[in-house]
């Protein structure tokens, strides 16, 4: 299993790194939806004990990433994209609800700060470094929020956006119009500058409406990473 393994960070218990290491390679698609793991792989790789990888498999297995099947095995959950489009539900009228307020009133050090992530965004996207791109893409949005003093709406978000990266994950590796996330993004900071509404609410819904339209050709051209009913019971079958 070739998966991106970084150094445990200062602080961080070996549960919290277990974690995040396998969350990490399945939203980036290392670990496919369908792909057998197992705890003895996995705490062979980061040379820990089985504890923290059981630990992990469960808490991942609660947020949908995981079919834990007893006797059977462990499986990366496919991409159900009915929880896709309720995540994107979700985000879109929380972040038009922002944005408005953010063309209002927005506090001027932020503007720089979202200047310079577009920049970093471009590098990224030169280098072909997709997960780091979806993350300073989520960092963009989350300082939108942070600026409109809504950090705790933000992390709400968070509890229901693992699908819903795995799929702009997707679309990334697939091409599927990614360079004009910059291009909306620009926009977006504009209309903030400008405190330009009606511009910012046009930008941001087109934004993340897209992605309905990008899931239709995901579908076709990675139609073995998604939710199935047929592929759940041919899973349960078959093991």
């Amino acid at each position: 299993m070739n998966l991106e393994v970084e150094k445990q960070r200062s602080g961080m218990t070996v549960g919290d790194y277990v974690y995040e290491v396998i969350k990490r390679n399945i939203i980036n698609l290392n670990m496919p939806p369908g792909t057998r793991v197992s705890e003895k792989e996995i705490s062979d790789l980061l040379k820990v004990s089985r504890t923290p990888v059981r630990e992990a498999f469960i808490k991942l297995s609660k947020e949908g990433l995981l079919y834990i099947l007893p006797q059977r095995g462990t499986y990366i959950s496919y991409i159900d994209l009915d929880v896709v489009e309720n995540a994107r539900f979700i985000r879109e009228c929380l972040e038009l609800a922002v944005l408005k307020i953010a063309t209002e009133k927005f506090p001027e050090e932020l503007l720089n700060v979202l200047q310079e992530n577009i920049n970093e965004q471009r590098k990224l996207i030169d280098k072909r470094q997709f997960f780091e791109f979806l993350e300073m893409d989520e960092e963009f949005h989350k300082t939108i929020f942070i600026g409109c003093n809504k950090e705790r709406t933000w992390s709400f978000i968070q509890q229901i956006n693992t699908e819903y990266k795995r799929t702009r994950m997707l679309t990334f590796i697939a091409d599927v119009n990614w360079k004009n996330v910059i291009d909306q993004h620009l926009q977006i900071l504009e209309s903030i500058k400008t405190h330009n509404e009606q511009m910012g609410q046009e930008v941001i819904y087109n934004h993340i409406q897209k992605l309905i339209f990008e899931q239709e050709e995901l579908k076709q051209k990675y139609p073995e990473y998604f939710n199935m009913e047929h592929k759940k019971n041919n899973l349960l079958n078959f093991i």
